[in-house]
C-alpha cells in the first residue's frame, strides 16, 4: 500500500488549552435514540484554572487535612434527591436557534443547523447561528477551547451553583445574600478539591449542580476540531464561569462510536477506540493531563443494557414503561479517552453449574468502605485509592460480569466464564492490588477494530503551544492502525527484559512499578529507567536506556538481541515438535498422486495453536502445496474451528495455493474477524487472480457497512 500522506489529513490536533484551565470533573445526561442513530443530551464541565490547580497541587496535602473534618459534615440538600425521572426538567426550556430537528425516524444528516456553510466546517462541529459572530465582542475575552467534531452544539450557559440549597456550606456565608461570579467559582473550588474520603458527598453535590438553573447563556464557536466558549467581560481563566452546560447531540457519522448489528442481528452502539477517541461523543480535553472524574445518567429503551467504564455495577431503572436509566460514575481522575459505552441487547452470562474454584472468595469491596491510612504511600493526585486499603490488596478475583448475545451463551458457557477467575488472579499474583474495583466483560461485533486500540494520545505530538494545544503526528491516517511493528518490538522487548534479568526479577519489578505509578501517566522512559535502577549491577549485563533505545528503537528490523534469541529458540522442544511435523506435510505433498504400492500413512503430532501458526507459517515458505495436501491439512487440524491467529494463516495458504475448495473459509474470515481480515484483502488483491479479486469485492461490499471507518477506507483503497 503506496500512499501519499496527507499532513492536513493525517496530522490529528488537540486543541484544549488544558495549560489554562482544567476539567475536574464530567456530568452526563444522554438519551440514546437507535432510530436516528443519535446520542442526545447535556455534558456539565466542573472547571479549575490552572493557576489555581498548580499552586493546589504544591500544598494538596495540607489543603485535604484542613479541609477533611468539616467537608464530611456536610448534610445532603433534600432539594437534591432529584428523581431520575425529572433528570431532563431543563430541556423543554431550551431553544434550538436554527436547528434542524429530525423526526425519530430520520438519521439527523443535516449540515444546515448553523451559518458553518463553508467547506472549513463542513466535517466539523454545528452551532447555532447567533453565537457564531464574536467580532464584536473583544479579542481580551478568555476562551475555553475544547476538543471536539462530529457533534451538533445546541447552546452553552453558565450554571448557577449558587442556587442549589445548602451550598452555602462551601462559602464563608451563611447565606448567599448577594451572589457573584467569584462566589459560584468558589464553589466549584470547594466542590472539586474535597478530599477523597468525601467522594460519595462530592458525587451527590455534583449532581445537585448539573441540575441547577442556568444564569446566562455563553457565547460559543466552532471548527473542524473544538468548541470555544466565551463570556463577554470574563478576561482570565480565573473570571471564567466554572460551571457550565453545554446542550449538544451526536452525529450518525460521528467517528468516535460505532451504531452497528450484533452477532444476532440485534442494534447496538459502542465506543470503538477511534483515533479521535471520543470527541465526537462529547466535548472534553483530549490531551492526557486532563484528568478528570466523571458520572453519567443515560436513558434507553427498556429492551437494551447500557455498560459504561464506570466503577460500578450499575442496574436499569425504569423511568416508564419502555424505557429505563442506567447510572455509572469514576471518582479515579483518568484521561477522557478511557471513558467507554455500549449500548445493545445483550444478556447477562453466568455459570449454571460451577465450582468453588469458579467464584470469587473475597467479599466485593466498595470504596464507601476504604480504610484510607496509608497502606502505602502514594505520588498521585488525591482520590478513593484502592492500594491504601488493605480490603482491596488481598482480594484476588475482583466482582465480574459478562455481557453477550444471547446466540454466543453456549461459548460463554464453556469457555470464557471459566476463565476469568483465574486470569483475574494471576494478575492480582504478578502485579498486586487490582486497580479497578470490578470488570465487566463485552463480546463485541466482528467489526471491532481490535487493531487499533492503542489509541494515538501520546504518539509523536509536534510542538505544544504556550496554550497546551498541540499536534498527533499521522494520527488520523488510517494505515497506521494496521503498522504493528511497534507492537511487535514492545513485546519483544519485554520477553528479552524478562529473559535477561530471570523472571523472579522481573516479575518482582513490576509488581513494584505499578505500585509506585498507579494512578499516574507514565512514558516508556520511567518504566526502563526505574527498571534499571531496582537491578543490581552484576545483574544488568551491560543494559542502558540508551542502548536499549538505539537497539528497539531507532533501529529498523528486527533488533540484533532478538535475532540472536531467535536462534537460541530454534532448538527448542515446542520448535522442534514443529519442525519434525513440517518434514512430514513436505513429505506428504512430494508424493504422487498415484502411488504403485500402498505407502504406510504419516501420524501427525497434536500441536498447540501457537505450533499451528508456526506450522503454518513453515509451509507458507513451500512454493507448491497440493490440493490433496491441503485439503489433509485442514481435515487433521480441524483448523476452520482454530482461533482467528490459526486460521488467518490458513486463509494465506488457501489464496497463495489458489484452493478454491476452502474459498469459504476466506469469506467467513473477511466477514468475522474484519479487523485482521484487512491483510487478507491486500493478499486477495495481489494475486491477480480474477476468481479471488471477486472473492475480496463481493465480501466487501457485504460488510462495508457494517466495517470501522478507518479499516473500511484501506479496503477500498486495495479494492478500486
Amino acid at each position: 500500500m503506496d500512499i501519499q500522506l496527507d499532513p492536513a489529513r493525517d496530522d490529528l490536533p488537540l486543541m484544549a488549552n488544558t495549560s489554562h484551565i482544567l476539567v475536574k470533573h464530567y456530568v452526563l445526561d444522554l438519551d440514546v435514540d437507535f432510530e436516528s442513530q443519535v446520542i442526545e443530551g447535556t455534558i456539565v464541565l466542573f472547571l479549575e484554572d490552572g493557576n489555581r490547580f498548580k499552586k493546589q497541587n504544591s500544598s494538596i496535602e495540607e489543603a485535604c487535612q484542613s479541609e477533611s473534618n468539616k467537608a464530611c459534615k456536610f448534610g445532603m440538600p433534600e432539594l437534591c434527591r432529584i428523581s431520575v425521572a425529572n433528570a431532563r426538567t431543563f430541556s423543554s426550556e431550551m431553544e434550538y436557534n436554527d436547528f434542524a430537528i429530525c423526526s425519530k425516524g430520520e438519521k439527523d444528516t443535516s449540515d444546515k443547523d448553523g451559518n458553518h456553510d463553508n467547506q472549513e466546517h463542513a466535517s466539523g462541529i454545528s452551532s447555532s447561528k447567533y453565537c457564531c459572530d464574536t467580532g464584536n465582542h473583544g479579542s481580551e475575552d478568555f476562551l475555553l477551547v475544547l476538543d471536539c467534531c462530529d457533534l451538533s452544539v445546541l447552546k452553552v450557559e453558565e450554571v448557577d451553583v449558587a442556587a442549589v440549597p445548602g451550598m452555602e456550606k462551601f462559602t464563608r456565608s451563611p447565606k448567599l445574600t448577594v451572589v457573584s461570579e467569584e462566589l459560584r467559582n468558589q464553589i466549584v473550588y470547594e466542590l472539586v478539591t474535597l478530599p477523597a474520603d468525601c467522594w460519595r458527598e462530592q458525587l451527590d453535590y455534583y449532581a445537585c449542580c448539573s441540575q441547577a438553573p442556568g444564569c446566562g447563556e455563553l457565547l460559543f464557536d466552532t471548527d473542524s476540531w473544538s468548541l470555544q466558549i466565551r463570556k463577554t467581560g470574563a478576561q482570565t481563566a480565573t473570571d471564567f464561569p466554572h460551571a457550565i452546560r453545554i446542550w449538544y447531540k451526536t452525529k450518525p457519522e460521528g467517528r468516535s462510536v460505532t451504531w452497528t448489528s450484533d452477532q444476532s442481528d440485534r442494534p447496538c452502539v459502542y465506543t470503538v477506540g477511534s483515533p479521535i477517541n471520543n470527541r465526537a461523543l462529547f466535548p472534553c480535553q483530549e490531551p492526557p493531563v486532563a484528568m478528570s472524574t466523571w458520572q453519567a445518567t443515560v436513558r434507553a429503551a427498556a429492551s437494551f443494557v447500557v455498560l459504561m467504564s464506570g466503577e460500578n455495577s450499575a442496574k436499569p431503572t425504569q423511568l416508564w414503561e419502555g424505557c429505563s436509566s442506567w447510572y455509572y460514575y469514576v471518582t479515579m481522575p483518568v484521561p477522557a479517552s478511557t471513558f467507554t459505552i455500549a449500548v445493545g441487547c445483550w444478556t447477562e452470562m453466568k455459570l449454571e453449574t460451577y465450582s468453588l474454584n469458579d467464584l470469587a472468595t473475597e467479599r466485593p469491596f466498595s470504596p464507601s468502605e476504604a480504610d484510607f491510612r496509608h497502606i502505602g504511600v502514594c505520588s498521585h493526585m488525591e482520590y478513593p485509592c484502592r492500594f491504601k486499603n488493605a480490603s482491596a490488596a488481598t482480594q484476588e478475583i475482583i466482582p465480574y460480569r459478562v455481557f453477550a448475545p444471547v446466540c454466543l451463551k453456549g461459548a460463554c458457557q464453556e469457555t470464557l466464564l471459566r476463565l476469568i477467575p483465574p486470569c483475574l488472579s494471576a494478575a492480582h499474583s504478578v502485579l498486586g492490588t487490582h486497580p479497578f474495583s470490578r470488570l465487566d466483560v463485552l463480546i463485541v461485533p466482528a467489526n471491532f477494530p481490535s487493531l487499533g486500540m492503542a489509541r494515538p494520545s501520546k504518539d509523536k505530538t509536534g510542538h505544544t503551544s504556550d496554550s497546551g494545544a498541540s499536534v498527533i503526528k499521522q494520527g488520523l491516517n488510517p494505515e497506521k492502525i494496521f503498522m504493528q511493528v511497534h507492537y511487535l518490538k514492545g513485546y519483544f522487548l519485554l520477553r528479552f527484559l524478562a529473559k535477561r534479568l530471570g523472571d523472579e526479577t522481573y516479575l518482582s519489578f513490576l509488581r513494584k512499578f505499578v505500585h509506585t505509578f498507579h494512578g499516574q501517566l507514565i512514558l516508556s522512559q520511567d518504566f526502563l529507567q526505574m527498571l534499571l535502577e531496582n537491578i543490581p549491577e552484576e545483574k544488568r549485563l551491560g543494559l542502558s536506556v540508551e542502548n536499549i533505545y538505539q537497539d528497539w528503537l531507532e533501529s529498523c528490523g528486527i533488533p540484533k538481541p532478538l535475532q540472536r534469541e531467535r536462534s537460541a529458540e530454534a532448538e527448542c522442544g515446542l520448535a522442534r515438535q514443529v519442525r519434525a511435523e513440517v518434514t512430514k506435510w513436505i513429505q506428504v505433498n512430494r508424493r504422487p498422486r498415484k502411488r504403485k504400492r500402498r505407502v504406510k500413512e504419516e501420524v501427525f503430532e497434536k500441536l498447540l495453536p501457537d505450533q499451528l501458526v508456526l506450522l503454518l507459517e513453515h509451509l507458507l515458505e513451500q512454493k507448491t502445496l497440493s490440493p490433496r495436501t491441503l485439503q489433509s491439512l485442514q481435515r487433521t487440524y480441524h483448523l476452520h474451528d482454530q482461533d482467528a491467529e490459526v486460521r488467518h494463516r490458513w486463509c494465506e495458504l488457501i489464496v497463495k495455493h489458489k484452493f478454491t475448495k476452502a474459498y469459504d473459509s476466506v469469506e467467513r474470515f473477511l466477514q468475522e474477524d474484519q479487523a485482521m481480515g484487512v491483510y487478507l484483502y491486500g493478499e486477495l488483491m495481489v494475486s491477480e487472480d480474477a476468481r479471488q479479486q471477486q472473492l475480496a469485492r463481493r465480501c466487501f461490499e457485504r460488510t462495508k457497512e457494517q466495517m470501522d471507518r478507518s479499516s473500511a477506507q484501506v479496503v477500498a483503497e486495495m479494492l478500486f
